[in-house]
Order: C-alpha cells, then sequence, then structure tokens
C-alpha cells in the first residue's frame, strides 16, 4: 500500500475517533454559553461523518478497502479519546482547535502526495478539507478575542 492510500486510512479512522470524541464534548460542555457551543459541536461531528464518508468512498473509487472497523480506527488513529466528564468551553475549543490543527496537516500532506500522483480528485477533496479547517481554526481564535 502506497503512502498515499496509508494516511487516506489514518484519516477515515482520525475522523471516526474524533466524530465520537467531539459527541462527547457536544454532550459534556458546560458553561454560561453552554448552548451555542452545543450546537457548534454537533455541527462539527455532523461535518466530521460527511467528511468520513468523503474520503472512505474517494478510498473505494482508487480501488481500496476504507478502514470499516473500530478495531481498524483504534489501531490507525492517531486521535487519542477523552474522559467522560464535564469539559468547560475553553476546554471543549482547545481540543477542537488542536484536533483540527492535525487534521488540517494530515489532508495537507495526503493533497501533496496526491498531487505528486496527479490524483487531482484528490487533491481538490483535501484542499476542500483543508479550507473547512482553516475557516473553523478561524472561528475559535475569533471566540477568544476580546
Amino acid at each position: 500500500m502506497n503512502k498515499k492510500i496509508s494516511l487516506m486510512n489514518q484519516y477515515v479512522a482520525d475522523l471516526a475517533v474524533l466524530n465520537v470524541k467531539f459527541h462527547n464534548l457536544h454532550w459534556n460542555v458546560v458553561g454560561e454559553r453552554f448552548v451555542p457551543v452545543h450546537v457548534y459541536l454537533e455541527e462539527q461531528y455532523d461535518a466530521l461523518f460527511e467528511q468520513f464518508d468523503e474520503v472512505a468512498e474517494r478510498l473505494k473509487m482508487l480501488g481500496e478497502y476504507p478502514l470499516a472497523s473500530m478495531k481498524a480506527y483504534l489501531e490507525a488513529t492517531k486521535v487519542s479519546e477523552l474522559d467522560n466528564k464535564d469539559y468547560s468551553i475553553a476546554e471543549a475549543f482547545s481540543v477542537v482547535k488542536e484536533e483540527y490543527t492535525k487534521l488540517k496537516a494530515l489532508a495537507t500532506e495526503i493533497r501533496h502526495l496526491a498531487d505528486d500522483e496527479g490524483d487531482f480528485v484528490t487533491v481538490a477533496v483535501m484542499e476542500d478539507m483543508v479550507a473547512e479547517y482553516d475557516k473553523q481554526l478561524w472561528f475559535i481564535a475569533q471566540s477568544f478575542k476580546k
């Protein structure tokens, strides 16, 4: 398996585990701005699921099998899980920021490998995802400006 395919499968695993991690934050965030942050986190895990499906389908289009079990996801992911506890809004945003920063770097690496192979469809898919992470990172930064 080439490096691009391997990283795309890691990306699928990361998105699957992040979907659960963001659910944890969504359910357990607390604080004065609970409602909008609760809603924001739901929007984020919904978006992660769409990305998860898109990358898995792209792997199929490339003639590969995407990872498709919790066991495989947990073996391949670089995402750490969270404890079941309350998370402040600042803690929740810190987790989202850290994870989106990592996803952006991984998507960028996949994008470059795809470009080197002339795989312009994967380039386009990854560029869209990088742009979305960039936007979310900006939103988080704006949330903490005084």
